[in-house]
């Protein structure tokens, strides 16, 4: 997927998120009600101070950081968190970017054609937030609309992180390299697995946090139509971080206690490959770094190199499984994943799309597999699509689509794939470059 859903993702993850695991189940059965009546302002606010004060020691109790700071806190309107994200969006994302996620989203066939990709983006976490730590001005706020005693789990999760930008400085994440979107979402993997933890942690300290937490959540009048209707691959991604987080720090806590978690924001994950099997991070295998020429020159004065990133395997997994339909066959196949570049180019005056993409994998098995399933992917995505040879190959394959042709070529354990190329360009010349 594209390095700027991914960077819109990372932003969605400096915020607490409703949609939580815990939250999900009790949330979507929730009957509406009224939002819990707010107390006067300035009760609010010293009772969010003392709460802040409370659940910050117990947090660094469980996650064994010290404090180093006090955490200044308060509560904030739906209009107020709105302006913040706007303002967020507007100051880490710039039009282009922007575009260019949604265009790369709709090729790949993850979201349909009339999607609009920034109103939902605000849309969604206006909806979602709970609360949010801000690295900038090290401030902590809470959702005003929603009773203290059921947000102190998410103030377990959001102290969390105030305790990592004080021990790990968190805005050294914020304008991460263009280019590999991989490793960053990885490297957030890392920060919300970790906040995510520390939360379950807290909970189960005492199991009624769990019930008012859950209480909470069903008087506050809390939605989740937005968080429904996302399509599904960044509905998923967006929770990556949590969830498969969540394992991954597990996994990385039990091996070396919370030490090796705190070691770990130096030693980052490098891929989702290695967030997926952590062994793959205990044994340090980096992904293959793979470059790809620019063919915008050949395909044209009117076509322009919009987007050039990593997919990852998590990013394989989603773009397999929207088609195949199978979440088990999806992650066979993508989880030989070694490393991968890939392109998209736009046609400035046609809105045409081109995808390029070069793959490595570990064995030339894993590169079989990826290239059989990529193949069932495609035919299921073009359905009136006719195969251009007639037939399967095992090394080349190529299909005509109402949206151009896609081609695909398997060379050991390395796999090209074009996709949406004009019907009146020479595909074996553009093939040719992209194996360069």
């Amino acid at each position: 997927m594209s390095k700027q859903i991914r960077r819109q993702i990372a932003f969605l993850l400096s915020i607490s998120m409703l949609a939580t695991t815990l939250a999900l189940a009790p949330v979507r059965q929730a009957s509406a009600q009224h939002a819990t009546p707010p107390a006067p302002a300035n009760a609010r606010a010293a009772s969010i101070e003392a709460a802040t004060e409370a659940v910050l020691r117990e947090t660094s109790e469980i996650r064994q950081l010290p404090i180093l700071n006090r955490v200044k806190s308060g509560a904030q309107s739906r209009s107020e968190i709105e302006r913040m994200i706007m303002k967020n969006l507007e100051e880490d994302t710039t039009p282009e970017e922007m575009h260019a996620s949604e265009v790369a989203f709709k090729k790949l066939g993850l979201a349909p054609a009339d999607f609009q990709l920034r109103p939902f983006l605000i849309k969604l976490l206006t909806e979602q937030v709970a609360g949010y730590y801000e690295p900038k001005t090290q401030e902590f706020y809470l959702a005003d609309w929603i009773d203290l005693d059921g947000q102190k789990p998410v103030m377990a999760h959001e102290l969390t992180h105030a305790l990592q930008d004080q021990h790990f400085n968190l805005r050294r994440f914020e304008h991460w390299p263009r280019g590999d979107s991989d490793a960053e979402i990885s490297a957030h993997a890392l920060i919300e697995g970790d906040a995510s933890l520390v939360m379950q942690k807290y909970l189960e300290r005492n199991p009624l946090r769990a019930l008012a937490f859950v209480k909470s959540m069903m008087t506050s009048g809390t939605s989740m139509e937005m968080f429904d209707s996302a399509p599904r691959a960044l509905r998923e991604t967006l929770m990556f971080p949590y969830e498969q987080g969540r394992n991954w720090v597990s996994t990385v806590q039990d091996r070396g206690g919370w030490e090796a978690v705190s070691k770990a924001f130096t030693d980052l994950p490098q891929s989702t490959e290695q967030i997926l099997h952590p062994a793959k991070y205990f044994a340090h295998e980096a992904p293959v770094k793979i470059n790809m020429a620019n063919i915008a020159s050949q395909l044209g004065s009117d076509w322009k190199r919009i987007d050039y990133d990593v997919n990852g395997e998590w990013g394989y997994y989603e773009i397999l499984s929207e088609y195949i339909k199978s979440g088990a066959e999806a992650g066979r196949a993508s989880e030989g994943w070694g490393g991968d570049r890939y392109a998209v180019y736009e046609n400035q005056r046609t809105g045409g799309v081109v995808v390029a993409q070069i793959t490595a994998w570990d064995t030339e098995q894993d590169a079989i597999e990826f290239y059989d399933a990529y193949a069932k992917r495609t035919a299921a995505r073009y359905p009136n699509s006719t195969e251009a040879n007639g037939r399967p190959a095992e090394t080349a394959r190529a299909w005509q689509t109402s949206e151009g042709s896609v081609v695909m070529e398997r060379r050991g354990q390395r796999v090209a794939i074009l996709e949406g190329a004009p019907s009146n360009f020479n595909r074996n010349t553009l093939m040719r470059m992209l194996w360069q």
